[in-house]
């Protein structure tokens, strides 16, 4: 067996002799890095900011625990993700709320929890939340979610900022009556504005058009009603390094052009700048994780084409069913082989969609050999369902090589909690 595949110190063979496949191995190290990153490129280098960590990409409890322990803050949609950072010890004060539907009871129990911000989507959920913080006896700090009309370059599942989308307000009339209307609420404190232009973008183009046509519509708000934002959040969407993707952008070719733009405002204005946050996600995971897979089949259909058959799939990893993700595979026991043989890494689910990665390179496989994906720390174990029952994989987080469990791999019984 080769043991030459390190992932941060750790031997990927041990790994998997020791936890079993599909595996989820994530980086404490590598997180640590982006973390250390955005205080020098960001926080630290410029006053008055805020990094909180977008759970959605990947929360677990220990998850939390380090981004806590890093002094971020936390973007929560759900009121299953206020639970868990909670859960994890994370002060609420800390925590930033969002989410474009959100129900009664998530804003009812995010108002007793104290949590810091909510970003309110629409006018029926502020109106709600009037009420809501009226009978917590709290005046809520908002900001309101705006769409800023920016086509940003990616996935369209994944843009978020352009005028048709399910998020947030237009700037536009149905903008001035939720500014009127939450300015006059007594429970409500209008603190600022929210937008989010898209995710895994590998240019700051959108982020710059953003935040320009935003600064603009602040203008007119002040003369409009004299509100003066305290809070700028930026999102985040920062893209990382995918198979057929440029090398991941550091933190400062978004930050820098954000700031210097924001701080030309203010500073022709004349009023104070506000707090400016950002919220990153997938740039602080995605590449902190692999997932490893053992080798089931190995087949040649009438095309020509060589299926590799895993043990898991779009149950463990929908990403590529869902917006045609890429990834780039190297091969385990087989690592630093020359890589011979085209071929397409085929999930276990009874879907023709189900495959991992179409078409890649590598050493002539056989069953029990193992694979691993590279760069699916986002949005692989969080997206993760019981399709087909297959239980849920186990995490495995890598801290100066030494491994521990984060999440133990779900057994059947686990699948059938709650069924009756």
């Amino acid at each position: 067996m080769n043991d030459n595949l390190k992932f941060y110190g750790a031997d990927v063979s041990e790994l998997i002799r020791d936890y079993g496949t599909p595996l989820y191995i994530v980086s404490e190290d590598y997180i640590r890095e982006r973390c250390a990153e955005i205080r020098k490129s960001f926080t630290e280098k410029y006053p008055n900011t805020r990094a909180v960590y977008a759970s959605k990409a990947f929360q677990t409890l220990d998850m939390c625990k380090i981004i806590n322990s890093e002094g971020l803050g936390f973007d929560v949609v759900s009121g299953g993700e206020l639970y868990a950072a909670i859960k994890a010890g994370v002060n609420p004060e800390n925590i930033i709320f969002h989410g474009n539907s959100k129900t009664v009871w998530e804003l009812e129990e995010a108002a007793s929890a104290k949590v810091g911000t909510i970003v309110v989507d629409n006018m029926s959920e502020l109106e709600l939340l009037n009420e809501v913080a009226g009978r917590e006896g709290i005046k809520q700090k908002i900001l309101l979610r705006i769409t800023p009309g920016v086509d940003s370059h990616t996935h369209r599942y994944i843009s978020t900022g352009q005028l048709d989308s399910k998020f947030g307000f237009s700037a536009d009339e149905a903008l001035d009556t939720a500014v009127e209307k939450a300015l006059q609420y007594e429970n409500i404190d209008l603190y600022g504005v929210h937008f989010h232009v898209g995710s895994q973008l590998l240019e700051n183009d959108s982020h710059i058009m953003a935040v320009e046509i935003i600064l603009e519509m602040l203008g007119k708000l002040k003369e409009k009603y004299g509100f003066i934002a305290r809070e700028l959040n930026c999102g985040g969407g920062f893209g990382v390094h995918y198979a057929g993707d440029p090398e991941r952008l550091p933190i400062s070719i978004f930050v820098d052009k954000i700031m210097e733009l924001i701080d030309q405002f203010y500073e022709k204005s004349g009023d104070e700048r506000p707090t400016v946050i950002i919220e990153p996600g997938r740039w602080m995971i995605s590449e902190a994780g692999i997932t490893a897979y053992e080798v089931g089949s190995v087949k040649t259909n009438a095309t020509g084409r060589i299926y590799v058959g895993v043990d898991g799939g779009m149950s463990d990893n929908p990403r590529v069913a869902l917006y045609e993700a890429k990834y780039e595979v190297v091969a385990v026991e087989k690592y630093g082989e020359e890589c011979t043989e085209k071929v397409t890494i085929a999930g276990k689910c009874c879907e023709s969609g189900d495959i991992l990665a179409w078409d890649v390179m590598l050493p002539p496989l056989e069953r029990g050999d193992h694979i691993v994906l590279l760069c699916t720390g986002a949005y692989n174990f969080v997206m993760a369902c019981n399709y087909n029952k297959m239980p849920r994989p186990a995490v495995v987080t890598v801290s100066d090589g030494v491994p521990r469990l984060s999440v133990r791999r779900q057994t059947y019984d686990d699948m059938l909690i709650g069924e009756i």
